[in-house]
C-alpha cells in the first residue's frame, strides 16, 4: 500500500515539475512568478520542484535580472528607479536586485543620462526646458542625471 501511494506522489511530483519546467521554458520566470502562478498547487510539492529548478538554473533570479536590465537598455529609456520598479513587480528579491543596482551603478548611471540625452532630444522639439525637466524627475531620473544630461544635449546643439 505505502508502496503504491509512493509511486503516485512521485507521478504527481513529476508531473507538477513538469508543468512548472513548460512555464519557465516558455520565458524566463522569477522564483515569485512560479510561486504565484502554481499557488493553487501542493506548496510542500512546488517547493520541492522550485528547489530542483533553481539547483539546475532553470528559476534564477540574478539571472533574470541581468537579462531583464540588458533587455531594457536595448529597447528602452529608463531611469535606475523604473528599472527598479519594473523588477520589483515582477517578483524580483529585493535584496539581491539592490545589490545587483549596487554593484553596477556606474554603468546604470551611464545608461540612466544616456536615456535622459535620447528623451530631451525627443521632448524638446515640443516641450519647454523646464517641461522636460519636470517629466524626467516624475519618470525618477536623478537630479544629477538630468544636469548631466542637459549639459551634454546643450553643447550638441
Amino acid at each position: 500500500m505505502e508502496f503504491t501511494n509512493n509511486i503516485k506522489e512521485a507521478e504527481e511530483l513529476d508531473k507538477l515539475k513538469s508543468k512548472v519546467l513548460k512555464f519557465v521554458l516558455y520565458k524566463k520566470r522569477t522564483e515569485a512568478e512560479v510561486w504565484e502562478k502554481f499557488q493553487e498547487e501542493d506548496q510542500n510539492k512546488l517547493e520541492e520542484v522550485i528547489e530542483i529548478l533553481k539547483e539546475n538554473n532553470y528559476i534564477n533570479d540574478l539571472d533574470y535580472i541581468e537579462r531583464s536590465i540588458a533587455e531594457f537598455k536595448n529597447l528602452k529609456n529608463l531611469s535606475i528607479k523604473e528599472i527598479n520598479y519594473k523588477l520589483i513587480q515582477k517578483g524580483v528579491n529585493k535584496k539581491l536586485l539592490d545589490s545587483y543596482i549596487y554593484d553596477n551603478r556606474e554603468e546604470l548611471l551611464e545608461f540612466e543620462i544616456k536615456s535622459a540625452i535620447s528623451i530631451i532630444q525627443k521632448k524638446s522639439k515640443m516641450m519647454e526646458k523646464e517641461a522636460v525637466k519636470n517629466y524626467l524627475y516624475s519618470k525618477g531620473y536623478m537630479s544629477e542625471s538630468i544636469n548631466i544630461a542637459f549639459d551634454e544635449v546643450e553643447e550638441i546643439f
